[in-house]
């Protein structure tokens, strides 16, 4: 039996006393390779045998990674193909985003402010950083696009301003609360709610214009004109849903975007990954019914008790989309805060391996950083380093053939946003990043995080089978995890090349036209 050379090959090569420890993976990984080879040399004689046989079509294996849930039928991503275009990273910002500001002019009433990406964009200048991207002009987003996602009435009274005769003057809608969709507020300006001001000549450019930089952005990395980018854009978008502005935000400028790759640029599988501290509500709402677009959002939860409320780890889609939307909700408070272990624990257990398996064309990043350090509760209390979001983009450049889109969200404290920005164009770059701090692979994430990721985990390992295998072990910490991974693929590695004296036992001849594909591999 080929087992059995290769389990006394690595017997010899390895000691004894390694042997029953890794049996169980070694058996699994011996019948793999069996199976395979003596497929191999059934193919062989079938092709053989059937040589003369002209016009007969060609067997088409399954998808290796035909998305989860089951049952989707969404088309399997065309292979990469080469351009010749200058790969580059490419920002986008326009000053146009500046002049939406409360009419008190006055940045401490209000932490939604044009001094966030004055300031990013400042950071990125002196760090030379930018001059090493490529700048992509912005435009408005036109009313069309926008109702990809909202409704007209919606699109019209935040798209548009008085100017243009196409709605009434703001203040005229003041009414009882009931009714009313523009409030006077304490500080003596306008707004949808207390957050979420609104300036009657200029918000609804604002608004318009951070759509279209997102669009305009990721439409040139879909297409390979650009590697991947980072859109410094507000007001943000991710809270607003269909007919609903709140949380500082109008227009869902990612979840736009998404359909818009969808629709428009036939981009059949996207991944929108959600790093704000506060839920994506409307990003949620837009692609619950929808298993072409996956929504993975980390967050701040509280069981239902933090800003907006939504986002339960139970709330995983419906219909064609149940098991497309994952919300990694952190309970437990602030005691402790969540920080950078539990933020890499999540992505190494529920984030990368769904992303995996879902095999996304595209990657959209709703870039908040109001989970980074230097926050004040009441807007986050998290303590996650800005240099671990760098570590976070990093990993997800490993997806879509590095094609990552970050579009600003959330995140008030201007230290904490430029620091952040920095690490995450850092990463887009390529460049090497700064290491985290040792007490990261050697910290155990906190009870509550470990709570947490247990719950999610146990939902949704219902619907991908990748999460199964990385639920969280408890009292291991990421270097113990790591260390026994590592193990397993070197393990795997030494099974693989003594499987060389095994394969040579089997015709190597291939009368496989080059290019067609070998029949699947079964799943370990």
């Amino acid at each position: 039996m080929a087992f059995d050379t290769l389990y006394r090959g690595f017997e010899r090569e390895h000691g004894q006393s390694h042997i029953y420890a890794i049996y169980r993976l070694l058996y699994g990984v011996g019948l793999v390779l069996e199976h395979q080879h003596v497929h191999q040399f059934q193919v062989y004689q079938a092709e053989k045998t059937a040589v003369n046989m002209a016009g007969l079509d060609r067997h088409q294996p399954a998808s290796r990674t035909q998305s989860s849930p089951t049952g989707s039928t969404l088309p399997h991503p065309a292979k990469d193909q080469p351009t010749e275009h200058a790969y580059k990273t490419g920002i986008v910002y326009d000053t146009l985003m500046l002049k939406h500001q409360c009419i008190c002019s006055n940045y401490s009433n209000h932490p939604e402010h044009a001094g966030r990406i004055q300031s990013i964009w400042s950071r990125l200048q002196e760090t030379g950083l930018l001059n090493t991207c490529e700048r992509v002009r912005g435009r408005k987003a036109s009313l069309e696009e926008i109702q990809l996602v909202h409704s007209e009435h919606h699109s019209i009274l935040y798209g548009t301003n008085p100017l243009n005769g196409q709605k009434p003057d703001p203040r005229k809608l003041l009414g009882n609360s009931s009714e009313k969709l523009f409030s006077l507020l304490p500080c003596g300006g306008l707004g949808v709610d207390s957050d979420t001001i609104w300036n009657e000549l200029h918000s609804s450019g604002a608004a318009c214009m951070a759509v279209g930089c997102v669009i305009e952005l990721a439409s040139k990395v879909a297409s390979g004109e650009l590697k991947n980018g980072f859109a410094v854009v507000r007001p943000p978008g991710h809270h607003a849903e269909e007919s609903t502005a709140m949380g500082f935000c109008f227009f869902n400028s990612v979840a736009i975007t998404a359909k818009y790759l969808r629709d428009k640029l036939n981009i059949g599988k996207i991944l929108i990954v959600d790093l704000d501290v506060h839920h994506g509500n409307g990003t949620q709402q837009a692609f619950y019914a929808d298993p072409s677009i996956l929504y993975i959002s980390l967050h701040r939860y509280d069981e239902g008790n933090f800003f907006p409320g939504s986002g339960a780890p139970d709330e995983v889609g419906s219909g064609l989309g149940e098991g497309f939307n994952v919300n990694i909700a952190w309970t437990g408070g602030l005691n402790p805060p969540m920080g950078n272990v539990e933020y890499l624990t999540a992505f190494r257990t529920v984030v990368m391996p769904i992303a995996n398996e879902f095999v996304p064309e595209i990657v959209l990043v709703s870039a908040g950083f109001d989970a980074v350090e230097g926050h004040d509760p009441p807007l986050g209390g998290y303590k996650v380093t800005a240099k671990c979001f760098g570590h976070l983009i990093e990993q997800l450049m490993q997806l879509a053939n590095g094609r990552v889109v970050l579009a600003l969200e959330g995140g008030h404290d201007l230290t904490a946003i430029c620091d952040a920005s920095e690490a995450c164009v850092n990463a887009l770059l390529g460049n090497k990043l700064d290491p985290l701090p040792e007490d990261c692979l050697n910290l155990i994430p906190n009870s509550n995080g470990v709570s947490s990721l247990k719950k999610i985990t146990d939902i949704q390992s219902k619907y991908w089978k990748s999460v199964e295998r990385y639920s969280v072990p408890a009292g291991s910490c990421l270097a113990d995890t790591q260390k026994r991974e590592r193990e397993e693929t070197e393990t795997v590695s030494a099974m693989a090349s003594l499987s060389v004296r095994v394969t040579q036992r089997f015709p190597q001849e291939d009368n496989r036209t080059a290019g067609e594909p070998m029949e699947e591999e079964p799943a370990l």
